[in-house]
């Protein structure tokens, strides 16, 4: 059993499940993978492998420690890669095995981890959904940040404090999605509700951790 997959995410629709019951589902394009290194607690200190998701890049296209670290594994065509850390129960893989979406089940439950769509800059309101001030004429205090600190004491604006700022474009991980389908022919998995990031944008789905 592996411990994940990558793939790309290919867009939203429904399907009915068999008592009629409408589902909104995710597709993606999951696989084919190829481990491309094996990290053990007593080289690196922890157990993990590191995946890579078959494209069929270029090899011009990468750079010489790129195509130095995929010889070593005897893969190629990779450009999207991501670790996964090992748990009792995993499969002893190791550099040049295949992990294919095949791995998977319906009605299992998986973590869906990507990167949001990225927003720009945005202003109180819309990126952390503060409520503004009165609407009305006069009150001078419609979307303002307010008060973000003391004057006397401390001084200063405290790390973390939520202000407008780039919205968006961070990594994203969704808990506890159902797989609904899996297709071996045509790599691709069905999950249950939404997932970050905009079509065509990398995706690592985990076994759930909870």
């Amino acid at each position: 059993m592996s411990p994940g997959i990558l793939g790309k995410k290919i867009g939203m629709t429904q399907v009915f499940r068999p008592n009629g019951e409408v589902v909104p589902v995710t597709l993606l394009k999951a696989g084919p993978c190829v481990v491309v290194q094996r990290k053990t607690p007593t080289t690196d200190g922890y157990d993990a492998v590191q995946l890579g998701l078959v494209e069929g890049v270029k090899p011009q296209r990468l750079n010489k420690p790129e195509t130095g670290h995929l010889k070593k594994a005897g893969a190629d065509g990779i450009r999207y890669k991501k670790e996964l850390r090992l748990r009792a129960g995993d499969d002893d893989l190791k550099p040049g095995d295949r992990v294919l979406v095949g791995d998977f089940r319906p009605a299992e439950v998986v973590d869906v981890i990507g990167t949001s769509k990225g927003r720009g800059f945005a202003g109180l309101v819309k990126r952390h959904h503060f409520r503004g001030g009165p609407s009305s004429h006069g009150s001078m205090f419609h979307r303002a940040a307010g008060s973000i600190g003391a004057s006397s004491y401390p001084s200063r604006v405290f790390p973390g404090m939520r202000m407008a700022g780039h919205m968006g474009n961070e990594q994203v991980t969704v808990r506890n999605l159902e797989i609904i389908d899996v297709n071996p022919e045509d790599n691709t998995l069905m999950v249950k509700g939404a997932v970050p990031g905009p079509n065509g944008s990398y995706v690592m789905v985990r076994r759930t951790k909870r």
